[in-house]
């Protein structure tokens, strides 16, 4: 995959590792009282996360404020969405039956401007432990969580960096549950031992359903904007999963990248590169920056950026930081591109995709990682909706759809589904062989 191993591991940051780890969302609390009772509570614990004002959450509390009522509050706030950034075009308000001349209007959006990217309150990390060498109460004040027996420090991430403390992410995927409870159902019914590692790779026909958007359930492309994209992009590789999983975002959406690669792959528009340099880092995703990855490469092969420099920016675009750190670096990427000869508009080009970045940048090795498991969701779909469907039905709540909705895709798809029955029925969803000759046609859920 040519990952840029620097994203996690680096002589330059003189700091612990990068560490993040996918669990199964039903097991993930086995994995932190593990590590609760290996290193103690004295020296394990989550760590906190400073809760920032968000678009939606500065105008709810600010209408509350200036005694609005909790109904205009709620229709206002649901009618903004991320892209809006601080501001409202006035028809977007008027949409609401908002005046965007009325004084209290005016003074909301006002403060609503002001506050955004302000701290909120502390909270839990969803999966950030920290692991200490002495007693974590001769560092950081400590309290127990509302969760029995978890233990919470008061630090956020960016305290423990400037310490060099060691974080582990310990986070959970649904996806993983369901994944597992389909092979044992396999195993059970087939007698067919399946892993991550043996699903067949690269399978025509499972490429073929993806590119039809058939992806009701499958991990990250089940969403509308996924299915609208498919069919577009037309995965027929694991690389363009990795693609397609990333490009669906909003960085790559907000630095105007998502159109470009569209026309290029499609022939409408010629790959072309400044400069070699640029081609070894662009190549893959054929001249258009989609990765974080690959931001870094370019400010280090175009613009001079260092190592150390380029970590830098690296943290100053990292996932959901909105503290505007970025800006500092638009001077030196431009002029550095300059000096080695490229234009003024490229320059500007590649600062306003890392500016989409800034905020809602994915890595490549993370997309790559999503997309062996869009694969294996979309193969276990492909070839066993029964088991597919009934795994996904007994890992509840997770993705875009509720279960009467699985179930009649599951219909479409060939599998016979059957009511509950007392005689029959166990806690969760199972399969039996059908009356045709074994396992002909599918399964009952």
């Amino acid at each position: 995959m040519e990952l840029l191993f620097e994203r996690f591991v680096s002589k330059e940051r003189h700091e612990p590792p990068d560490i993040d780890v996918d669990f199964e969302h039903e097991r993930r609390e086995e994995v932190l009282q593990y590590i609760y009772e290996k290193y103690g509570r004295e020296r394990a614990a989550l760590t906190a996360t400073v809760i920032t004002y968000r678009p939606k959450s500065a105008i709810r509390d600010v209408g509350k404020a200036l005694g609005m009522s909790l109904e205009q509050v709620d229709r206002f706030a649901k009618n903004v969405y991320w892209w809006d950034g601080k501001t409202l075009a006035a028809e977007r308000l008027r949409e609401v039956g908002f005046d965007p001349d009325n004084p209290l209007i005016k003074r909301l959006m006002h403060l609503v401007a002001h506050l955004v990217g302000f701290p909120r309150h502390l909270s839990q990390h969803v999966g950030g432990m920290i692991i200490s060498r002495g007693p974590l109460a001769e560092l950081v004040p400590i309290e127990n969580a509302a969760m029995p027996a978890r233990t919470v420090i008061q630090w956020d991430k960016d305290d423990l960096d400037a310490l060099g403390l060691l974080k582990v992410d310990c986070l959970c995927l649904g996806m993983l549950s369901a994944i597992r409870r389909a092979f044992d159902l396999i195993e059970e019914y087939r007698g067919k031992k399946l892993t991550l590692a043996t699903i067949p790779a690269e399978d025509p026909a499972t490429y073929a359903m993806i590119q039809k958007a058939d992806t009701m359930g499958v991990f990250q492309i089940e969403s509308r904007a996924q299915m609208a994209m498919l069919p577009r992009l037309r995965p027929a590789c694991y690389y363009d999963l990795v693609i397609e999983v990333a490009i669906i975002r909003p960085g790559p959406i907000q630095g105007e990248m998502v159109h470009p690669y569209l026309r290029r792959r499609h022939g409408l528009e010629p790959v072309t590169y400044p400069s070699e340099a640029v081609r070894g880092v662009l190549e893959r995703t054929l001249g258009v920056p989609l990765f974080q990855e690959q931001v870094i490469k370019l400010a280090m092969v175009a613009a001079g950026f260092s190592p150390g420099e380029a970590d830098q920016l690296r943290r100053s675009m990292a996932t959901w930081k909105r503290n505007g750190g970025i800006r500092r670096f638009q001077q030196k990427l431009v002029d550095g591109m300059r000096e080695r000869g490229y234009s003024e508009r490229f320059g500007q080009q590649i600062y306003k995709q890392i500016e989409g970045f800034g905020e809602y940048g994915f890595p490549e090795s993370h997309s790559a990682s999503f997309a062996l498991l869009v694969y294996v969701s979309a193969w276990l779909k492909c070839y066993e909706p029964a088991a597919f469907c009934a795994a996904l039905l007994n890992s509840e709540p997770l993705g875009f759809y509720v279960p009467a909705q699985l179930v009649q895709d599951a219909r479409r798809h060939g599998v016979d589904v059957r009511p509950v029955d007392v005689c029959v029925s166990e806690w969760d969803c199972t399969l039996e062989c059908a009356v045709q000759p074994p396992f002909a046609s599918g399964y009952a859920g």
